[in-house]
């Protein structure tokens, strides 16, 4: 294989690895505000101050910000491109990285 194709091989792996990891946190929250819900519930009688929406919101962000490091712009990988730019902008040569 390539040098070339073995990049693009790491950056797919790495991708898929974020994308379990963004699903397996998901669950995880989801399950952990299932399980202070029902101790709500279960302790008020279902009445009184729903305090587990502070929890959930705090979940809610977490996962957003997860979400963005897999999906959004920040999970795209780095183009060759960009790192010649940032090469030569730090005077450098990018065919030889020095």
């Amino acid at each position: 294989m390539s040098n070339d194709s073995d990049d693009i091989r790491a950056q797919a792996e790495k991708h898929l690895r974020n994308q379990r990891q963004f699903w397996s946190s998901t669950i995880t929250l989801v399950i952990v505000f299932l399980i202070i819900t029902a101790v709500w519930a279960l302790t008020s009688n279902w009445h009184g101050y729903f305090w587990p929406m502070w929890p959930g919101i705090a979940f809610a962000i977490a996962i957003a910000f997860h979400a963005l490091n897999v999906y959004g712009p920040l999970g795209r990988p780095i183009s060759s491109d960009a790192i010649d730019a940032e090469v030569r902008r730090r005077g450098g040569d990018p065919r030889t990285g020095a």
